[in-house]
């Protein structure tokens, strides 16, 4: 028995969600007695398979194959059942990211294992057996799944737990996998990509978030929080509210609905602080609350709080802060 980590890569650099994640399972594995293992699929990954162990992998399952240069829901499913019968997990754990998702969800269809899926908190039952935390009913609910029998699958949200520290010295052991691709993935054939990139910083990762809800007032309120968060080095996030309202792109949402974030800094900018989205940000170390409101519910989880008007108050924080860092 293991615990088996699906570790999500883009070109070998992994998602640091991945490395979230395996911290969060190397506190199972110590308190259940059993090995971490890691799962990687792609090309020329030696690198990444020690950066794996550097995180806390005991074994690192290696599918390391020309097929498998390019992303393919079919062949890495495949790769990722010959992990599975391989490690013989107990619990299997997956970033909650783009292509990840899809492999998790067809493994777990093809070996009858149950899913909980896009996760933001995972625990031990006294028995050792997996307990997932998830939002539910468009994230109006938070919910506690149980699994009737072993292995145990979830997904996991970026930024649900720290980014553990990587020991460079730490060893571990390399296990080749050799993955026979059925018809259909072989049949799979990757055209292209496309990219959606802004040009703005993305909240997933990002250390200092201003954020906005309803009293933005509309997309041309989002002008004085991007100029903050250009000021700070920051990216721009938005409630549900807001994004809903199509002020804003979905990639900036932030809450059960949206994003997990983890920043030193958040600032709440016109956000009431629905329990959905204080669900995705109070793990922030910092956060500032700015609203009219002095009994908006975003004030009691404020490490400072400010009541005022967001169009005076932030102008005059960027030019604050502009002249503190001299730009």
């Amino acid at each position: 028995m293991s615990i088996l980590v699906y570790i999500a890569h883009s070109q070998g650099v992994a998602l640091p969600t991945s490395w979230e994640v395996m911290g969060k399972a190397r506190q199972f594995a110590d308190q259940l007695g059993e090995p971490l293992v890691g799962f990687i699929a792609g090309q020329g990954l030696d690198k990444l398979a020690e950066e794996t162990i550097g995180f806390g992998a005991d074994r690192v399952l290696v599918a390391d194959d020309p097929a498998l240069a390019q992303f393919r829901a079919g062949a890495y499913t495949a790769a990722f059942r010959t992990a599975i019968a391989e490690a013989e997990p107990r619990i299997i754990l997956a970033p909650a990211a783009a292509g990840t998702r899809d492999v998790a969800a067809l493994a777990a269809c093809e070996h009858g294992i149950g899913l909980a899926a896009d996760c933001q908190g995972l625990q031990l039952d006294e028995t050792g057996s997996l307990l997932a935390n998830r939002p539910v009913f468009s994230g109006s609910i938070s919910a506690t799944i149980t699994f009737r029998g072993k292995p145990q699958m979830a997904t996991v949200r970026a930024r649900s737990f720290p980014l553990p520290a990587r020991d460079p010295a730490r060893r571990g052991e390399k296990v080749v996998l050799a993955v026979a691709l059925d018809a259909a993935a072989e049949r799979e054939e990757v055209l292209g990509f496309q990219t959606t990139e802004t040009g703005e910083v993305s909240v997933e990762n990002a250390s200092i978030i201003v954020s906005g809800g309803r009293g933005v007032k509309g997309p041309e309120g989002f002008a004085p929080l991007r100029e903050l968060a250009q000021v700070l080095g920051g990216a721009v996030g938005a409630s549900r509210a807001a994004v809903d309202a199509g002020w804003i792109p979905y990639p900036h949402q932030v809450g059960q609905t949206g994003k997990s974030v983890r920043p030193d800094l958040y600032i709440a900018c016109g956000i009431s602080g629905a329990i959905q989205h204080l669900a995705g940000m109070t793990n922030a170390k910092v956060i500032v609350a700015i609203n009219k409101d002095k009994d908006a519910p975003v004030f009691g989880v404020a490490s400072y709080g400010i009541v005022g008007d967001l169009f005076e108050v932030l102008p005059a924080l960027t030019a604050a802060f502009k002249t503190r860092l001299g730009r």
